[in-house]
């Protein structure tokens, strides 16, 4: 409200003050330094509820009269006050939410009748954090989260080792572990007891006021110290004494939707945070190193002698630095006033009040009318086109599908090429499933082409069919062998098992020997992933096993086949919904203050959403060389592997065998594997899991964005389990079935299609 009061005149109407006067007034308090102007009503102290209201009302009605030209804007912290001022003419209302005020002790029996009529009269929304925001989003079509930010100077007093120490604290021993806030049923009493119990070595400072419990009721220790209320200008000079701050609260129904701004504050004065695990402080901030989430006495003893052990530098603290650069109270309210400033427009417009009227709190920052969507999904590909057109039919949402690229349907994207050979611009896909469902669910946009996939591996001078089968066994070495059993006894006299195989080398050379292995696939994967398969995980050549019979199709399952008229006919079929809005060539990041969504679902690399915060995780990408041959056909099949590594590619493709066209002309394309382009694989390797798992807790603490798809997941996806994947997304996205239902489907990890 102070930065509000820079350029516009605030008053801050307070709660009443039993007195015993006969009647009701009003008390002025300017606060000059903040430009802010409190006024604090005095009532009879015998009154009854309902002269209370009918005297609050009267009170407003002549501060309104008296001292504002035109409708001012009416700024609602609780509900409990739009008993008494909802009917006042306003140019704007707003709903502050700062937490869900229903779920307190004592709460008024009123709150949420009132919240319902509040909710109602609001031209805009704001909650005090995500999942707040989450649980009330349903309720009105313009709310806004705005989590807690932190005046960073002001608390960084606290790191200068300048501020004289506080009276009660100087004298307390260290280590000092400290929390500041309301005192109530919020905190977790017997959490902080046996905090003191476990580590009497340490100090616990506990400051703040007692509210709603009984003083008496406090634990008490000889390590444990309640040091009352303090101002908020001498917080840094305690935080400058504590070693590690607190949050211990209870999770209850009390501390469901709370977003403490003690954890911006407590970080921006140098100290690292110890926290239960309270929704939004895990959302926001538990992947940090400097914070410390942990339920349980013992664990969240642990977790402070971690943080004890951090020190008062390092990279902890420049990490947590980075992460509050962008919190600062002054970028909150501008985003607010901007909001602020549409509403008092768009509630102009609807006639509110008179055109020539202006508000007392002018639009200074008027911005263009935001266009508003149900759904915002990020990339046009199977995860994104497929929610999108659920979303759409399935629940009756607007959506707004964006892509970077200029076409729909994502690495499946086929088209004409110059000669008019349908081809797959980024590499063969080829489709293939065992679940009904999924197949299902995409007939509805597609009539299919019977097709099963099958491939070669260029050995020297011949063609030999990969998977390893009976054929290829017998065509590499001149055998004959004629059976199953054969076969089975041919390759277990090479085979050198390894009693626990971890890599891609192990699972090969176990499975079939050594000299199979440099054949077809040590060459293939070193150029596939930019490493050797002894440095891969063992999923990488797992997926494509080795066969004792004659069965040379690439794939087993149930169901393969094209799509009739090729994959992008299809994505356009599917995402051609009047509730659908696709935008091409368009980053999400760039329609951030023109659009307003309320759920997001991101399909692109989960690094790339958290600005690689972490790092960036390592994919592996693809560039392809495509060429036409005057020629009706090129090779015996549709992809042709080349393992060796006397040429950088790994494949040539010739899709006229994938699509069943006829044409005088083939199309081909060759495969050349790099770390640099867009990404297509994650590197599956135990480090690049563990980095993911850190992005992969902070997209669980994303509630309003849904992660979708290969990149999404760090996890490569046949095109059936994506689908798949999706559909389960949007069957616990809405509670509805996924319409064509969710199949299950294995993760599996290596280039294939």
């Amino acid at each position: 409200m102070r930065r509000f009061a820079g350029d516009r005149k605030v008053f801050f109407f307070e709660e009443h003050i039993p007195c015993d006067h006969p009647l009701p007034y009003l008390e002025f308090h300017p606060f000059p330094a903040d430009g802010v102007i409190a006024l604090r009503p005095r009532l009879p102290h015998w009154w009854s509820l309902e002269e209370r209201e009918a005297g609050l009302a009267q009170l407003l009605a002549m501060l309104v009269d008296t001292a504002m030209a035109a409708p001012p804007v009416l700024w609602f912290y609780t509900p409990m006050m739009f008993a008494f001022a909802g009917g006042v003419p306003a140019a704007a209302v707003v709903y502050d939410c700062m937490d869900e005020l229903s779920a307190f002790r004592f709460a008024d029996p009123r709150l949420v009748a009132l919240e319902g009529e509040l909710l109602a009269r609001a031209d805009a929304v704001f909650t005090g954090g995500w999942s707040l925001f989450e649980a009330k989003r349903h309720r009105h079509a313009n709310i806004h989260p705005f989590p807690s930010s932190v005046d960073v100077a002001h608390f960084g007093r606290a790191r200068a080792g300048t501020l004289p120490p506080p009276t009660d604290q100087a004298a307390l021993p260290g280590p000092v572990l400290g929390f500041y806030g309301v005192i109530d049923e919020r905190l977790d009493l017997k959490l902080i007891a046996a905090v003191a119990s476990a580590r009497p070595d340490w100090t616990l400072a506990m400051l703040g006021p007692v509210a709603k419990i009984d003083p008496a009721d406090l634990p008490r220790a000889a390590n444990l110290h309640w040091l009352g209320g303090k101002g908020y200008d001498e917080l840094p000079a305690y935080l400058a004494r504590w070693d590690v701050a607190l949050m211990p609260f209870a999770i209850n129904e009390a501390t469901r939707f709370i977003s403490p701004t003690k954890t911006p504050e407590y970080l921006a004065g140098g100290c690292p945070v110890v926290s239960t695990p309270v929704a939004d402080v895990v959302r926001h901030y538990g992947a940090l190193e400097g914070v410390g989430i942990a339920g349980e006495a013992p664990a969240f003893v642990a977790a402070c002698e971690r943080a004890l052990a951090l020190g008062a530098t390092g990279r902890w603290r420049d990490e947590a630095d980075a992460l509050l650069a962008d919190m600062s109270w002054d970028r909150t309210q501008g985003a607010m006033a901007a909001i602020l400033d549409e509403a008092i427009l768009a509630a102009r417009r609807a006639g509110a009040h008179p055109a020539n009227d202006e508000p007392s709190l002018p639009a200074i920052h008027a911005k263009p009318r935001r266009e508003r969507f149900d759904a915002l999904v990020v990339g046009a590909g199977f995860a994104g086109a497929v929610l999108a057109e659920r979303l759409a039919e399935g629940s009756g949402r607007r959506v707004l599908v964006v892509d970077r690229r200029d076409h729909i349907a994502g690495n499946a994207y086929d088209h004409l090429d110059e000669a008019g050979v349908l081809v797959h611009r980024y590499g063969p896909h080829i489709f293939h499933t065992n679940s009904p469902k999924v197949v299902d669910y995409l007939s509805r946009f597609t009539g299919w082409r019977p097709y099963e996939h099958r491939v070669l591996a260029r050995v020297g001078d011949k063609l030999l069919p990969i998977p390893i089968n009976r054929t290829t066994l017998n065509a590499l070495f001149g055998c004959d062998l004629r059976s199953d059993a054969d076969a089975a006894a041919f390759l277990k006299a090479r085979a050198e098992p390894v009693a626990v195989p971890l890599t891609a080398e192990d699972e090969v050379v176990g499975a079939v020997g050594r000299e199979l292995y440099e054949t077809f696939f040590r060459g293939y994967t070193r150029k596939q992933w930019g490493l050797d398969p002894s440095a891969l995980d063992r999923s990488v050549t797992a997926r494509v096993p080795a066969r004792t019979d004659t069965d040379d199709r690439y794939f087993t399952d149930r169901f393969q086949a094209m799509p009739e008229g090729g994959y992008t006919a299809m994505f356009e079929r599917m995402l051609d919904h009047p509730n659908i809005t696709v935008r091409l060539s368009t980053d999400h990041r760039d329609i951030r203050e023109t659009v307003e969504v309320g759920h997001t679902v991101f399909t692109g690399p989960v690094d790339e959403f958290f600005d690689h915060r972490f790092g960036r995780l390592p994919y592996r990408c693809l560039a392809f060389r495509h060429e036409t041959h005057d020629r009706p056909e090129f090779q015996p099949v549709g992809v042709v592997n080349y393992p060796g590594e006397d040429v950088a590619f790994t494949r040539i493709t010739e899709y006229k065998h994938l699509t069943g066209q006829r044409h005088d002309k083939t199309s081909l394309s060759y495969e050349f594997p790099s770390d640099e382009g867009d990404p297509y694989y994650p590197v599956p390797r135990e480090e690049n899991q563990a980095l993911y798992r850190r992005y992969e807790a902070l997209a669980n603490a994303t509630p309003d964005v849904s992660f979708v798809g290969r990149l999404a997941t760090y996890r490569y996806y046949n095109m059936d389990q994506v689908v798949a994947q999706a559909l389960a997304t949007y069957a616990r996205m809405t509670g509805k079935p996924a319409g064509a239902g969710a199949a299950a489907a294995s993760v599996t990890a290596g280039p294939s299609v």
